[in-house]
Parts: C-alpha cells; structure tokens; sequence
C-alpha cells in the first residue's frame, strides 16, 4: 500500500486486525517525522513506474492500493502504470472532495501561484494551509504576512519579511483553529482541497469568522478504480481475493 494519510493507517490497522493479509506500506519519505503505522513500512521513492513495478514483481504482490495523498499525482500516475505492467489489480483509496457550504467564502483556483496571485497587490494576513512542499512560491508576494503550518519545517526557510511558523500536525479542532486565525488576524485562508476529516476544523472556523479561503482544486485524478472510504476498501480487497486466496497486499 502507498500511504502516508489518515484514511492509510486506519486502513493498515484493519487489514492487521484481520489476520488475513500481509501487508507492507511504503511512504514517499515527505515528512520527518511520519506517523506510527501498524505494519512494516518502507519509506523512500521507486524510481518512476518502472521501479515501483520492479518492487512489485520482486515482492510477489497480489494487491496494489494507493492511499497517498489526493495532490500526489505523480505516484499515484506511476501506481496506476506500474499495476498494469505486472498484471496484478490495484484501487485507490482517495476521500472525498470538501464541498462549499452555506456561509463559505470561497474562490476556487487551480494552483498554488494561482491562489497567491488572487491575493492582490495589497498587503493581506494570509494563512498558508498547504504544508511545505510548494511554501517558497509565497515568496513570489512577499507584501503579505504569511502564517505557515506544516508538519516539519520549511527548508530552506522562506524568504519572508513577515513570517510566523506553526509545526504541527492534525487532526485540529474549530475552537482552536478559529483561535490561530483570529490571533493573527488572518483574512485569506489558502488551502488545497485535500478532503477529510482531520484539517477540515479551519475551513468551518473560516466560516465562522467570515474568512475568504481560496481553495486550489485537485487535478484529475488517474484512470484507476477508486473507493472513497475504508469500508469501501475492506470490501474491494474481499471481493478481489476470496477466502482460499488470500496473500500479500
């Protein structure tokens, strides 16, 4: 399974308590510091589809399940080609949308540079909810004040002259969310739409404090079967591989 989400270790963690499978997540390595998994983990890149299929073949997998994250579309490109390549099925496990709400100030963009341009020319107080792969594009509006939440640090750090860093990791929750934006008397929110449930409290706080969020929309996603919950993905894995079948997923 390629992990490195939520909905991954719940997923883990349920496929270990069955004592049906084994079972191997690999993590793209992103982070510093990944949350505990349930199973074995390998963490680092295949080189492309051509390598991940390699790791495929070498290891004898029945199963391939994407459950990275919804704006990792190289690797889940790379899943869908490499699956087709050893012949062995595979699905994704991708959460659903954030939908806009009644109370939602929303403007929808494509990218990051995008949402940064939305911004203006004038001076804003800008919540930059989008992790730290792509936060040095902030430097291209160097006017606002940026807060920046990540799980590790931003590095190299940004080139900033007015700059807060948060280090944390969800889930959060509205009051405290709420709190952090009203503290820094935020009034723009960008954020991508990764869905879920475990960073959505400062989409609702935005709501509350009447904050502009410019939401940067998914790509399309690969030609892959996907399911939207863990359920849904308990049950693929059943359908796919009865009783007497079982191995390694």
């Amino acid at each position: 399974m390629l992990g490195g989400t939520g909905e991954a270790r719940e997923l883990a963690h349920a496929l270990v308590q069955s004592g049906k499978y084994e079972l191997l997540v690999s993590l793209g390595g992103r982070t510093d510091k990944p949350a505990a998994q349930p199973v074995l983990v390998r963490i680092g890149g295949f080189g492309g589809a051509d390598g991940l299929a390699a790791f495929l073949r070498e290891g004898r997998f029945d199963l391939l399940i994407d459950a990275t994250h919804p704006f990792a579309a190289r690797i889940s490109r790379n899943a869908v080609e490499a699956a087709a390549a050893v012949g062995i099925p595979a699905f994704a496990l991708r959460r659903a949308e954030w939908t806009q709400k009644r109370g939602d100030n929303w403007q929808h963009v494509a990218s990051l540079p995008e949402a940064i341009d939305a911004l203006g020319p004038l001076p804003r107080r800008v919540f930059l909810a989008i992790g730290r792969q792509e936060a040095h594009r902030a430097e291209a509006a160097p006017q606002h004040f940026y807060l920046v939440r990540s799980v590790d640090a931003v590095e190299p750090p940004l080139a900033l002259p007015e700059l807060y860093s948060v280090l944390d990791r969800g889930p959060f929750d509205v009051e405290s969310e709420a709190a952090l934006l009203s503290d820094h008397l935020i009034d723009a929110v960008i954020t991508k739409n990764s869905g879920g449930a475990a960073t959505y409290a400062k989409i609702e706080a935005a709501r509350r404090l009447g904050i502009e969020v410019l939401m940067i929309a998914r790509a399309p996603a690969p030609a892959m079967q996907a399911v939207a919950k863990v359920e849904e993905a308990l049950a693929a894995i059943d359908h796919l591989f009865p009783p007497a079948v079982k191995r390694g997923v």
